[in-house]
């Protein structure tokens, strides 16, 4: 008991009283464990910049989402802020807190924290090297080796660090001489005016070889520092090293820490060969994980603003300065994996505007395939889709924030984009051009790791190919009436609807005597009435079902909405049936006489028995369409001259008609059921009765 109150003034006292002392003892020596790896922590060799980025990289909900099952009623992902039952003690209450902006847990019941290193080591009862060792693997990092050299590396980076804050000014102050007039005018016609310049800390790069070099190397820079910045080139003709930037305004580039890391420069000269430049790969930059202006957007996130991905600088300025805080650029490059993990630990969902030209369309689709693999719950992008030709800059500067607002309001889903990719300027016109925008579409959303997300996705494009496809199947023309439709399954250029007699009494006796349009539709009830109990069977059979006429507007939609829901089981799908065609549409259609006496609809769950019914009754549908085909095109032969052609073709349709109506009435089931439930093929049955009675015939001829 004596040591407590020394804890106590050590700054490790405890709120509220304790449940134990043990427990406090317990809690204690966790946080006595956290201060002595802090203190190894310095005694390592591991750079101290090494471990900072580490954590920054390392998302704190990710690592501890493996361990725990967040509260999300509680539970804020869009700012970070989770909670969760501890899993450092046994309760039933979300006490334990993530804050994943500042990396940090803390639980109010057993008073644990800390960040993402000391987690894995209290859960995964590892070492600090090897905790470091997991995090690093899954942030894709290299642990640097722990060899003496390691603190030099250490000290390098930050002396290169401080070389760059003094680039950063003297940039700034050569932006306020006489040389960099053209610069200011044209940064103010771009809306920036100085004390924007002066947030930003714009700078520019005067037109010298060596501007920057004779400055720095007479404040005492090494040389080698200079280079190993980036700051400068070595002469290829044996002259003096000189300056990577020149004639250029200068766009400070700082990671997430706030350290001055790059720099990139927009040419003044129209016609240099790049209009904007960035600093080579250092030790500090690496520019496929870094982002510009990503620190202050990550505040601006967290105080719930959109993040914003533009294409460029300027962009992000321009963004910013109307009021959108929350904006990033990826530098000039295609985004990458690392940038996307990065967007992700600041926002769940950004929102990427990419410019609307080809190329700003290209980088929006390229990230899709980069993105899908690695979609999780909540974690996904959206894309505001820009005029053409314009970028956010464009934008703002000529109808304000408002129109970027509604821009984002707007953003389409990242399901849509791939739909727009794969389909835009495109003809379907055929089955093959179909099968191939499937395999596509099956094949990209293949790589979806997440299942739950992978179902989600082919639900969306089931509906979106549904919105596509289903206007020409049906046949419809300008203004929702009927339109030819030349291929279709009813025959060439045949109506879609029921046609009405010819004035000719041949072709009226002919249509009158063999249409079959009551039976279709009997047997379409019986078709629907079967799927409703067995929605499974939906997709097995959707070309059929898609082929159907479907006469009575009921049927038509009862239909639909098999097709669209049939996959998500007979309860769900009773529920859409009931709330579109009222609650006793379903009972009414199954109560009818010639649905009721359907053997699968009497025995609910025969699965096999109702395949092979909705098989049967399909091919009888065909079969009438068929009929119908060869009707139409005798009955407009009609209208002109009368031959023997004719009269011949009216002859094989009758005789068609009859074959398929009494094809329609046979019974060409392969199995027949036991009364036990069991398939038993005819066949064998047949050949067995044949025994059988070879068997009866002899033994009545011995007696």
């Amino acid at each position: 008991m004596l040591c407590l109150p020394l804890w106590r003034n050590r700054g490790f006292a405890t709120p509220g009283p304790p449940a134990s002392i043990y427990e406090r003892v317990k809690v204690h020596r966790r946080r006595w464990t956290l201060w002595t790896l802090r203190r190894y922590d310095r005694r390592m060799s591991l750079p101290p910049g090494f471990l900072d980025e580490l954590r920054e990289r390392s998302s704190l909900s990710q690592v501890v989402g493996r361990k725990v099952s967040w509260d999300m009623r509680k539970s804020n992902q869009g700012k970070g802020d989770m909670w969760a039952p501890c899993p450092f003690h046994q309760e039933k209450s979300a006490s334990f807190h993530v804050d994943d902006r500042k990396g940090f847990y803390y639980c109010f019941g057993c008073h644990a924290k800390g960040d993402a290193i000391s987690f894995v080591r209290e859960t995964e009862n590892v070492g600090f090297m090897e905790a470091i060792e997991i995090l690093a693997r899954e942030a894709g990092m290299e642990v640097p080796k722990q060899d003496p050299r390691a603190q030099a590396k250490a000290d390098r980076r930050d002396l290169l660090a401080e070389v760059m804050e003094q680039a950063v000014r003297w940039y700034r102050l050569q932006l306020q001489t006489g040389a960099a007039a053209e610069a200011r005018r044209y940064l103010e016609g771009r809306g920036l005016p100085r004390a924007a310049q002066e947030r930003w800390e714009l700078g520019f790069a005067p037109d010298a070889w060596q501007g920057l070099w004779d400055h720095l190397t007479g404040k005492g820079v090494a040389e080698d520092l200079i280079l190993g910045a980036g700051l400068a080139k070595p002469s290829s003709k044996g002259g003096r090293p000189y300056d990577t930037f020149r004639n250029r305004i200068i766009y400070p580039i700082r990671d997430g820490r706030g350290r001055a890391i790059a720099f990139g420069g927009r040419a003044m000269d129209p016609d240099d060969k790049a209009k904007y430049l960035n600093s080579p790969e250092t030790e500090l930059f690496d520019k496929g994980r870094s982002l510009y202006n990503m620190r202050a957007a990550r505040t601006a996130a967290g105080q719930g603003r959109t993040l914003l991905v533009a294409e460029g600088y300027m962009d992000v300025i321009a963004l910013s300065e109307a009021g959108f805080g929350a904006a990033v650029a990826p530098l000039g490059t295609a985004i990458t994996e690392t940038q996307l993990q990065l967007l992700w630990r600041i926002a769940p969902e950004p929102v990427l505007m990419l410019d609307g030209d080809a190329a700003g369309q290209r980088a929006a689709m390229r990230v899709i395939d980069l993105a899908l693999p690695l979609l999780e719950a909540g974690q996904s992008l959206r894309f505001a889709v820009m005029p053409e030709g314009k970028d956010p800059d464009d934008l703002l500067r000529a109808e304000g924030a408002a129109a970027v607002q509604k821009l984002v309001d707007a953003a389409l889903p990242m399901v849509q984009l791939l739909w727009r990719r794969e389909t835009e300027g495109r003809s379907f016109d055929s089955p093959e051009r179909k099968a191939a925008l499937d395999k596509s579409l099956r094949d990209a959303i293949k790589t979806i790791r997440d299942p739950s997300i992978r179902s989600h996705y082919g639900q969306e494009i089931k509906d979106l190919r549904w919105q596509l496809f289903r206007p020409a199947r049906k046949g419809q023309g300008a203004g929702g009436k009927r339109a030819f439709a030349p291929g279709r399954p009813g025959g060439r250029g045949m109506p879609a609807g029921p046609v009405a007699p010819m004035p000719s009494t041949k072709t009226s006796a002919l249509v009158t005597a063999t249409r079959p349009d009551s039976g279709a539709h009997l047997r379409e009830a019986v078709i629907l009435a079967v799927l409703a109990r067995c929605p499974e069977l939906a997709e097995e059979f959707e070309p059929g079902i898609e082929a159907m006429r479907c006469q009575d507007p009921d049927h038509a939609r009862l239909r639909d909405l098999i097709l669209r829901h049939g996959h998500a089981g007979e309860a769900l799908l009773a529920e859409r049936i009931a709330g579109a065609l009222g609650e006793d549409a379903l009972e009414n259609l199954l109560a009818q006489r010639h649905v009721a006496i359907t053997p699968c609809i009497r025995t609910p769950g025969d699965t096999e028995r109702a395949r092979l019914t909705v098989a049967e009754e399909l091919a009888k549908l065909e079969a009438m369409r068929g009929l119908d085909a060869e009707i139409e095109e005798a009955a407009e032969d009609l209208t002109g001259t009368a031959d023997e052609g004719v009269t011949w073709r009216l002859s094989e349709a009758a005789r068609a008609a009859d074959r398929a109506v009494r094809a329609g009435q046979e019974d060409k089931a392969e199995y027949d059921i036991g009364d036990n439930g069991a398939r038993i093929s005819r066949d064998e049955r047949n050949a067995l009765d044949a025994l059988l009675g070879t068997i009866r015939f002899s033994k009545s001829g011995e007696s």
